[in-house]
């Protein structure tokens, strides 16, 4: 993947990061989701008083183009952590956001864990949910 692509994507998800609304946990997350057709689709994570409507932001992203019809990615970029750190450290996605993407990702996709544009790293969907459970499995 294009050092300049990656790049992009750490920078919109940072800049999202930042639009968070997390008044309980503190703790704020922003992804840049690169859709086959070339568009960004961005999200943050969202709380809620009742924990159980909170949103993450990877599902953010992924909804946000899935209600566009936009249904094939490439790569997703993540960047958290709490609001007031100075340095932020790798945010892996948590397994409902890995579910998520295993029902409309190949295993070619890439997710960007990245404390910077600088310092980061790449994994495959399989390397982060492996015997991942998606539609083959109840298709075929």
């Amino acid at each position: 993947m294009d050092e300049k692509i990656i790049k992009g994507l750490i920078s919109k998800a940072a800049e999202m990061r930042k639009v968070s609304y997390t008044p309980y946990s503190k703790f704020n997350v922003g992804a840049a989701l690169l859709a086959k057709n070339g568009k960004i689709y961005t999200g943050c994570n969202i709380e809620n008083a009742s924990y159980s409507a909170t949103n993450c932001a990877e599902r953010t992203a992924f909804f946000k183009a899935v209600s566009e019809n936009v249904k094939e990615f490439s790569a997703i970029a993540i960047v958290g952590g709490h609001a007031d750190a100075e340095e932020l450290d790798f945010c892996f996605p948590c397994g409902v956001c890995r579910q998520v993407m295993s029902e409309f990702c190949d295993d070619d996709f890439k997710i960007i864990i990245a404390k910077s544009e600088d310092i980061y790293k790449i994994y495959t969907l399989p390397e982060l949910l492996p015997e991942r459970f998606g539609p083959k499995d109840i298709f075929g």
